[in-house]
Parts: structure tokens; sequence; C-alpha cells
């Protein structure tokens, strides 16, 4: 084959430092978005951030005092926007638009005058009252030993078994294998941990120290006070013997197997449900992570208002001082291309929210019956057409829509709730999925409880309002909604 040159004209898309950053930084949640910031500031001394996360909080000093010099930075009302300012040292920079206001507000009431009092520093009320550390199950039990141990044999035996207690206030482990690995020469018996144990299992909360759900429950029983006899030995035979029928809502075959009535029954039920199989989850630290919105839709009088949240935006800007070197051809390589990374952020961060809005808004446009009148008017909607609209590819509306909430008047939403596949309604029309789910919603919400709806009834009944909708359809948006099958739902 004879070898030849050509010239070919193609296109196609590089992906460059500053693209990838911006399809990064759309991406990313708030939160990690906050992260990425830090990292970067880290990394490079030529952004500065004007706003401070923590410039409302209160400072205080070593002795527990207000420290007096720790003021908010600008005023919390007034207004704070988005512009570009002119200059190297300013450009595409997120700055107040509104500073001469917070000057001059500066005197205004501060946090730090809640800490002035008149009486004398050595008082103990003039200094705040911090919270208190907070107490962990194992603290907790602790203390009841320390009150009842008689010898420290017994100390010892005692928190043994409390240090193999779980969060939850269970005893995973058995007493053989405790004393398994308990040493020979101690000369400590089975007894003598059974002995421990039953003291751990009349600690407070009632319930710890179980092995079981059913001992756990049997144990809360035997405390409850003002119980009728025969009510409690009835419940106690439920969690000890037929706790599986009793989760599974079988009444018809307990009935039997009790020999008893409705009223005997439900008696026993309430007992049963005053319970706590988790004795131990009140003392735990896990503290769920709060959701802060990016947009929040208001109503006006000309329609629906969407707007970014400020409180999230980060104010940014160039360092004057790095950056008059620079204009006077006095930096390094190193330097130059950090003001460029650093003028590339914040490009990116100014495109970013103003993607986020932009994608906020055609949302509300095409579900303004959701906000009038809730999730029952909502109408199908798919990325592409969004998308189009705004002349956008669907995976840039995919990644504006993961991880980004919507303040609205009924609730905190992700974007992506606001898309949802359509179903075919008998007079050729569509219906939101999430419309569906909340009629079905509202459906099991209605319902008796002596005789719930099954996942058919529900289909049936959605049927005759023209929705044409399968069983198993049924069955996939109740399990969404975390909701039980109709089995679990009766009650006596």
């Amino acid at each position: 084959m004879k070898q030849s040159l050509q010239l070919r004209t193609s296109q196609h898309l590089a992906l460059t430092p500053q693209l990838q950053q911006s399809i990064r930084l759309l991406q990313l949640s708030t939160l990690e978005l906050q992260q990425e910031l830090e990292q970067f500031m880290l990394n490079n001394p030529l952004l500065e951030r004007l706003d401070d996360p923590l410039d409302r909080s209160l400072r205080l000093m070593a002795d527990g005092a207000i420290n007096s010099s720790s003021q908010p930075a600008e005023n919390p009302s007034s207004e704070t926007t988005v512009k570009e300012s002119s200059g190297d040292e300013g450009e595409g920079s997120f700055e107040s638009a509104d500073t001469s206001n917070a000057e001059a507000n500066s005197t205004d009431w501060g946090f730090e005058d809640a800490g002035r009092t008149n009486k004398a520093p050595e008082d103990d009320d003039a200094r705040p009252q911090l919270e208190a550390h907070h107490l962990s199950l194992r603290d907790h039990l602790l203390e009841q030993v320390r009150l009842t141990s008689r010898n420290q044999r017994e100390l010892a035996l005692l928190t043994l078994l409390i240090d193999a207690i779980d969060d939850n206030g269970y005893l995973l482990e058995s007493l053989e294998d405790i004393l398994s690995w308990i040493p020979p020469e101690l000369n400590i018996t089975l007894e003598e941990l059974s002995i421990a144990l039953k003291l751990v299992q009349n600690f407070e909360p009632a319930g710890i120290g179980a092995q079981s759900v059913a001992e756990c429950l049997a144990i809360q029983i035997r405390l409850l006070p003002h119980v009728p006899f025969v009510t409690r030995k009835m419940a106690l035979s439920i969690v000890q013997n037929h706790l599986l029928l009793f989760a599974q809502r079988d009444f018809g075959k307990l009935k039997k197997l009790l020999e008893c009535d409705d009223e005997d029954l439900r008696e026993a039920q309430v007992v049963i449900r005053k319970c706590n199989p988790h004795p131990g989850a009140a003392f735990a630290t896990d503290v769920a992570d709060s959701v802060v919105p990016d947009v929040i839709v208001k109503r006006s009088k000309n329609g629906w208002l969407v707007e970014l949240n400020q409180d999230v935006m980060p104010r940014l800007q160039l360092n004057s001082m790095y950056a008059n070197i620079l204009k006077g051809n006095k930096g390094d390589a190193t330097l130059v291309s950090q003001l460029q990374e650093a003028k590339w952020l914040i490009k990116n961060m100014r495109q970013r929210f103003d993607t986020i809005l932009r994608v906020a808004q055609a949302i509300v446009e095409r579900q303004k019956n959701f906000f009038s009148h809730g999730a029952v008017a909502m109408r199908p909607l798919v990325l592409r057409e969004i998308a189009d609209t705004l002349g956008l590819h669907e995976s840039t509306i995919s990644r504006v829509t993961t991880q980004k909430y919507m303040l609205t008047p009924h609730g905190m939403f992700e974007l992506k709730y606001f898309f949802g596949s359509h179903v075919a309604t008998e007079a050729g029309g569509e219906a939101s999925s999430t419309a569906i789910r909340e009629l079905i919603k509202q459906l099991i919400g209605a319902e008796d409880p002596k005789n719930p709806f099954s996942d058919s009834k529900i289909a049936g009944m959605l049927g005759e309002q023209g929705m044409v909708i399968a069983r198993r359809t049924v069955a996939k948006y109740r399990e969404a909604l975390r909701i039980p099958p109709v089995n679990l739902r009766k009650s006596l």
C-alpha cells in the first residue's frame, strides 16, 4: 500500500481544565461546594472570601465569657447580590451591593450585647450557660452501677457486661461466650454472670441488657405500672411466644391461640406498644444533617418568584496585593497561573448559580399547578423538556437537579422531585407518577384500619378516576412511599 499525506477537517470537544472545573462545580451539593472552595483557597493565595461563614457566631473566650470584639461582619438586613466589578483585582468577583448601609448600621444591636450584664465578673450568672456534655448510655449505666455495687468484684462484673452492650441497649454476646474469654484465674462462674445481668436489666432505661427483642419487651412489660394482671399476662405471652404473628398482624390466629376476644387482644396490644424495642437509642449521638435550599420560591403579585438563596452563595474576590504585583509585571509564572485559576473559579461559580436559577425558573414555570394545589396537580416532566427550553444538554440538567434543593410553600424538595414519568388516562391525556403516588397516599390515609385497601382495590379506584394503572405499579409506588402492605396496615 502506497503511503500518502492527507488533510482532514473535523470537530471534537476538548475538555479543558476550565470546562472540567465547571462540570465538577455544577454537580456538587452545597456542602461539597463549601468544602471544595475551602480547599481551593488553601492552595491558592490569590483568592479571598468576603463572607465569613462564622461571622454571626458567638465567639467565647477561654473562661467562657463572650468575646466583645466578635460582631457580625455585615448587617443581616442588608441585601446581598452578585455582580462583577471592574479591574484586575475584582474581576468576576462576588461582592456586597450595599456596603455603605452595613457601615451605617454597624452600631446597631449585636450578639455581644446579649452577654452584657450589670453584675460583677465573678458572679456565675454573668457568664453564659453552655450546653452540658452529652451523656452516653455507658456513662448513664455506670452511674447507676456506682450506686448499687456492694464490692469491687460485683463492680467489675457489672462494668464488664455494660461494655458488652451495644448502642441499642442489647447484650449481643451470650453469657457463655463472655465467660470463655474471661481469665480462668478469676474464678468467675456462669451463675455470677447471670446474677450480674439481672442487676443490669433492673437499671434505667427499662429493657436494657436484653439478649433479644422478646426479652427486651418482656422486661418492660413487667415494669409497666397500673396494668391489670390478665392484660399483663397476655402481653407477656404474645411477646415471648407469638411475637412474629403479632408483627405480621395475624390477629385471627392470635385470638385462636390465646383464646381471647378482640377487646382483650386490643388491650394487650396497647400495653406492648408502650414498650421501646430500642431502649438505648435515646442516648445516641447521631445528628441528622440539615438541608439548605439552593433556591427559594415565593408567591408574588405576578405569580411565583424564584430567587437564589443568598446564604449559600460565597462572595469571592482576588487578593488586591497579589493582583497589583502581577499588574506591574513583578510576579513569577506560578502566581500568574494561580491568578488565572482564581479567575476561572469565580467565573465558574457565577455560571453554576446562574444555571441553577435558570433551571429552577423553568421547573416552576411548568409546575405552576403544583405550587398552587400541591402534589396531586403535578404534571409529567422529563429532563429533555427543560434541556430543549434552555438550550442545554440533558446531562447538564441532571447534574443541576441532583442534590440541589428548592424551598417551597409545600416544603423542601430536591429538584429531581419535579421530574416524573407519565401514566396514560382513559381520556387520552397523561398523569404524572408523582401525582398518582400522592393519590395513593391520600386513599390509604382515608381507609378503614379494620378493612384496609389492597393494591388491586387501589388500582380499581384509580381506574374509576380515569387513570390506567396496574396492580404491580401500585405496589411499586406504595413501597416508594414506605407504606406497608395491606396485612401490616390492618388493626383491630
